[in-house]
């Protein structure tokens, strides 16, 4: 978490003590208030996987190959942007089976890739994976979905508004309970919340069908926290 601390200039009489100072000085009272703001994510990263199996490596990476050209050419045919889908994973390995009196014996082998693909959550996501499962066929493979949103600057101000206010309802308490009263702000940390959205939805599975599946957008959360030191009168 990084945090951005601004001071403000100390009144005459302030000393450098944290918390509530004694009842016959000035003191000081910090505290740490948090706020969150939701909101509908209207972003969604769908993983791709591929998964070939043959008897020789070359086989295999060119079964492989064919089928990550065929989805990312359906994929142009939709008008999805080149600059929203990337590969994240090349993988090959040798298949063994155990065997008395020969050990592990190569029966195969199995080349894997990966392609993560952002789209706009609408209603045109159901469709856009069900083209790519059909371009795919029976080697493609679903990871799992990642919603997010994609400027969550109005939430993040929301958030912060309500950290705030909760701070200060804090301080204000404590000051009462101390038989004191808030004076002027002395110096603020800011720390941002990481955004908390939907748990990724788990698709590790073969894909059998180009129907279109449902999916539920939910909520994504921007959290926020602030540490700000008051003084107290």
């Amino acid at each position: 978490m990084t945090a951005r601390q601004q001071k403000f200039p100390p009144s005459a009489a302030a000393g450098p003590t944290t918390g509530i100072g004694p009842a016959a000085g000035p003191g000081q009272v910090t505290v740490t208030g948090r706020g969150s703001c939701s909101q509908a994510p209207d972003r969604l990263t769908v993983n791709i996987g591929i998964e070939t199996r043959q008897s020789s490596v070359p086989d295999a990476f060119s079964a492989a190959a064919a089928a990550v050209t065929a989805i990312l050419a359906r994929l142009h045919e939709l008008s999805i942007p080149g600059t929203d889908i990337s590969s994240n994973a090349l993988n090959i390995r040798a298949e063994t089976n155990w065997q008395e009196r020969s050990g592990n014996v190569v029966t195969g082998y199995l080349v894997s890739s990966s392609l993560a693909v952002q789209l706009d959550f609408g209603s045109e996501v159901q469709g856009v994976i069900a083209a790519a499962v059909e371009a795919g066929g029976n080697d493609v493979r679903l990871n799992g979905l990642e919603s997010s949103v994609a400027d969550p600057s109005r939430a993040a101000a929301q958030a912060r508004d309500a950290a705030w206010a909760d701070a200060k309802a804090k301080a204000g308490q404590f000051a009462a309970l101390a038989g004191r009263s808030l004076g002027a702000v002395h110096a603020v940390t800011e720390g941002e919340l990481a955004a908390v959205g939907p748990a990724p939805t788990p698709m590790m599975t073969r894909a059998v069908s180009v129907a279109a599946l449902p999916l539920a957008a939910g909520e994504s959360s921007v959290g926020a926290a602030v540490t700000v030191t008051w003084e107290l009168y």
